[in-house]
Parts: structure tokens; C-alpha cells; sequence
């Protein structure tokens, strides 16, 4: 299967590394000529546009900051949609945008499936990544040997949009975590604590947590540095909570995460790391929260295994 890749990005360079790793034949394109220059080294092919890619792949993925950005490529790629084609969105979007421009390959012949990514930058450089698929089971069987290649645990979440909705609710939950693991660790300090101390406490007890066991480390660190920022930490949540407000759900902390998240916009810049949230609380109480001894990066010490589908109980 010849695969085409839009978006060399953060995540999308990460996942495409995968694919060629994995000896797939796959043609990039992005709008930087020197990342397309880095992946054609690689052993990539150089695209010159999206619609090149959707005429001569078989299936072509996308791997955008936003939701305007993924229309705009799908409307070039859309005249070259035709029978066999698969258009495969691991951006994280809106379910409904999803669908809709699903919809619109499918109705050319075409099949779609959103299949974010879940689990960090770092693991997505390892090919350790968790991938969901919203699609139907057919287009799903196709596309597996590629998505085990990307990531270790794939789960096909059901119809086209459902994976998109399940993304934005666990980066929800990461984004809480963030919040809680920042104002835990500057009440541990401030409380008298060694953060060493606090940060194996965390981690070997009831309040630990994936985000806890890695983008801790790295606020301590004092680094910050986990590959995202805070203009997409509010994407997210707001993709969260538009879903929650269809649902008619009264959510109650995630408001209040837009603000804190709006608030460390306008101090510190929509391309400020997101664990500098913490800087709020740092700037409040006049305190340094780092520790000796912590990385400054979030690595992945699973070894890259094949992947494979998890199956849900039922």
C-alpha cells in the first residue's frame, strides 16, 4: 500500500517516522520544505500537494493543528477521491467536521476513518503510541497493518467520529491531571516538603497518574518541554466542551480549565508549553518548583513491539 502523508509536525513527523521505520512506502508533504527534506532523507518521496497524494496513494493521512487547516487540504484532495481511496484523519478535531468531510469522501467513493493518537510525543517517536479508529469494520481491517505499525494498542472505537470524541474526552483527562498535578506539587513545596520526596509519594499511591508519572518529572525538571502548547491544550478542551454542550452534560471543571488555560495564554503566549501552567501558581506564591534528579524530556522505556487491536469487554 503506497501511503501519503500530510503534516510532518510535532506528532505527524513522529508518526510518519514510524511508517517508513517500518519499511512502508510513503510520500510526505507539509508546508516546511526542510521537514519534507528531513523524511525524503529518511527514505520518503516529496509530494508537491495534497491532491498528488490522494491521485497516487492508496490511502493518505492527515495530521493537522486545526480543523480549518484538514478542510482546506480535504478540498484539494477531494477532486482525486475516487473507489479504493482512504482518507485517514489523525488530527485531533471535532467529531461533527470529522464526519462532515467524511461524508464527503465516502459520497466520491472513498473511505474515512479519524484515528487520533493518545499517549504523548514520546511515545508516538516509538511507535508505542494507543491509536483510536472511528470507521466501519471493513475500512478497519484495511487499514490495521498501518495503524499497528504507528502505534501498540489500536482500538476501533465504531462509526467515523466516535474516535474523535473519545480523544478530546482523555485529553480532558489529562488536561485535569495537568491542573492537579501542578497545584499538588505547589502545596507540597509550600507546604515544606522535599519534591522529590512529594513526587514518589504521588507516584507509588492512590493520586498517581500517567500524567504524573511523565509531565511531572519534566515540570520539575524545569524544562516544561512535552512537544505541546497551551493554544492546543485550549483547542482540546474546548473540542471537549462543545461535545459535552450536543450532549447537554452541565460539565463543571472543564469550564473552569478554559479559564485557567485562557488566563496563561494572556500572560505567558499561545506557544508557551503547557506544563508552564504552572508558572500561575509559581508566580502567585513566589516559589521554584523544580527538583534535582528529574529529565528534561519524557522518554519511552517500553521497547517498540508490534501492535495490536484491543478488544473491548463486553
Amino acid at each position: 500500500m503506497h501511503i501519503g502523508f500530510i503534516g510532518l509536525g510535532n506528532v505527524g513527523g513522529k508518526l510518519s517516522g514510524s511508517l517508513i521505520r517500518n519499511g512502508h512506502d510513503v510520500s510526505v508533504h507539509d508546508l516546511n520544505d526542510e521537514l519534507v527534506a528531513q523524511f525524503v532523507a529518511m527514505g520518503a518521496k516529496a509530494a508537491q500537494s495534497p491532491a498528488q497524494l490522494m491521485r497516487d496513494c492508496d490511502a493518505v493521512i492527515t495530521c493537522l493543528p486545526s480543523p480549518a487547516a484538514s478542510d482546506a487540504v480535504m478540498q484539494e484532495m477531494l477532486p482525486q477521491v475516487g473507489p479504493g481511496k482512504i482518507w485517514m484523519e489523525m488530527s485531533t478535531t471535532d467529531a461533527e467536521e470529522v464526519a462532515r468531510l467524511g461524508a464527503l469522501v465516502i459520497e466520491a467513493g472513498g473511505a474515512a476513518v479519524d484515528c487520533p493518537v493518545s499517549g504523548g510525543c514520546h511515545r508516538a517517536a516509538t511507535g508505542n503510541i494507543s491509536i483510536f479508529a472511528g470507521c466501519d469494520r471493513e475500512t478497519f481491517e484495511r487499514i490495521l497493518p498501518l495503524l499497528t505499525s504507528m502505534g501498540r494498542r489500536v482500538l476501533h472505537t465504531g462509526d467515523l467520529g466516535s474516535a474523535s470524541v473519545l480523544k478530546v474526552i482523555t485529553n480532558y483527562l489529562a488536561t485535569v491531571n495537568l491542573v492537579s498535578c501542578a497545584e499538588a506539587l505547589t502545596v507540597a513545596k509550600a507546604a515544606g516538603m522535599d519534591l522529590s520526596t512529594a513526587y514518589e509519594a504521588i507516584a507509588i499511591s492512590s493520586g498517581t497518574s500517567f500524567v504524573h508519572e511523565t509531565e511531572s518529572q519534566v515540570i520539575l525538571n524545569g524544562s516544561r518541554d512535552i512537544s505541546f502548547t497551551m493554544d492546543l491544550v485550549a483547542k482540546d478542551i474546548g473540542l471537549f466542551q462543545a461535545v459535552a454542550d450536543r450532549a447537554g452534560v452541565p460539565v463543571e471543571l472543564n469550564p473552569e480549565l478554559i479559564r485557567i488555560f485562557n488566563e496563561g495564554i494572556a500572560r505567558f503566549g499561545p506557544r508557551e508549553l503547557s506544563p508552564n501552567i504552572i508558572k500561575r501558581l509559581e508566580e502567585a506564591t513566589g516559589l521554584d518548583i523544580r527538583a534535582p534528579g528529574f529529565p528534561p524530556e519524557m522518554t519511552d522505556t517500553e521497547p517498540e513491539e508490534p501492535g495490536y487491536e484491543v478488544i473491548p469487554n463486553r
